[in-house]
């Protein structure tokens, strides 16, 4: 008999062994969330061959995307306010709930905060946070009329006296759009739909791009010029960031400069490599990310390493400053890359403040 047909179970015992696993559940849950938060603060995805904790909690524990978010964000608040452990594991609280609170928990709070949301369901936790964190009302669309109307007009005729004044004042405002997400849903074996709301530069853009390609597409097929469009940039952005269709030989020679990465290194290394990370881990997982690659020295520069095919490699940021912490040390490359924020900060609040001086000696460019 399967250990999942229960049909030889009383009612008495299918409840209290129900009630037994859902005590475990949540103590398990807990758990859990300790682990990965521990996990997060090791960053121990690095070496498994993974560029992110979301990653490796997506592909190497098989978490949905949906799951891995909410226990990734409520691990990490776990750790800043420890009492969430204890509240998820007696089931006071959920990771619903937690994630909820998340916002507005701290250490200082916590136990009060935590004793009001105690077994209160998802709406009644969302008055609680609207009792102690009040929002600003959003203000109901109005149809556009048929033929422009003076505002002031409309207000005097339908609204009472006590608010035309404060109407009037919010009908001249635009309403802020809440701006949608693109959606790629997929429909048939190699099909997609592609949901994406665009502005008015961005469709006057499109349609100049259909005028260009009208030659090749005349129909002016929208899933066809986009094929075409994103060729073209494949094209132009891997010259530009891989040297592709460099006309030398990636063995003629080593740069002069050996923090620069020659253009026929770039490419070769990036055809070489099937433009991906190519850290893997000991257990020979290679990691999969194919986004911000940077080109990384295999012995590094500052002990002698030269921009050769032989001697770079493609790394995603996340292990290409995993491998800088291995051989210099987390602490000494947390100091430097501090002072290189520092001094980009500084940059930056110059430059600023130059542009200021520039406008008040010169004026504003009319």
């Amino acid at each position: 008999m399967s250990k999942y047909s229960l049909t030889h179970l009383s009612d008495g015992t299918l409840l209290r062994d129900l009630t037994c696993l859902v005590a475990r559940d949540r103590t398990t849950t807990a758990e859990l969330l300790a682990h990965i938060g521990e996990v997060d603060a090791r960053r121990l995805f690095l070496p498994a061959g993974y560029s992110s904790l979301h990653a490796y909690c997506e592909r190497e524990l098989r978490l949905s995307e949906d799951a891995a978010n909410k226990r990734i964000r409520v691990a990490r608040k776990a750790r800043e306010v420890p009492a969430l452990f204890g509240a998820i594991a007696d089931g006071r609280l959920n990771v619903n709930a937690v994630v909820l609170l998340s916002a507005h928990l701290s250490q200082q709070n916590a136990e009060e905060l935590i004793g009001a949301a105690s077994g209160k369901s998802r709406f009644e936790i969302e008055r609680l946070i609207a009792e102690r964190a009040p929002r600003s009302e959003a203000i109901p669309m109005m149809p556009a009329p048929a033929a422009p109307v003076d505002a002031k007009e409309v207000v005097r005729e339908s609204a009472p006296e006590s608010v035309k004044k404060s109407t009037v004042q919010l009908a001249a405002r635009p309403v802020e759009q809440r701006r949608r997400r693109t959606k790629v849903a997929p429909i048939a074996r190699g099909r997609y739909d592609l949901h994406v709301s665009v502005g008015q530069e961005t469709l006057d853009k499109l349609h100049r791009v259909q005028a260009l390609l009208s030659h090749k597409i005349p129909n002016g097929d929208l899933p066809a010029v986009l094929d075409r469009v994103l060729d073209l940039a494949i094209e132009r952005l891997e010259k530009k960031k891989f040297g592709a269709g460099s006309k030398h030989h990636p063995l003629q020679r080593a740069s002069k400069n050996s923090r620069r990465v020659p253009a026929h290194v770039r490419h070769f290394v990036w055809q070489r490599d099937g433009n991906r990370c190519t850290f893997v881990s000991k257990g020979g997982h290679r990691c999969a990310e194919r986004s911000r690659l940077e080109f990384d020295h295999v012995i590094p520069v500052a002990l002698g390493g030269m921009p050769t095919v032989e001697n770079v490699r493609l790394r995603c940021r996340a292990h290409n400053q995993y491998e800088a912490d291995r051989v210099f040390g987390a602490e000494f490359m947390g100091r430097k890359r501090q002072r290189t924020a520092t001094a980009t900060t500084i940059s930056c609040s110059e430059r600023g403040e130059a542009a200021v001086h520039e406008r008040s000696c010169h004026g504003r460019p009319q």
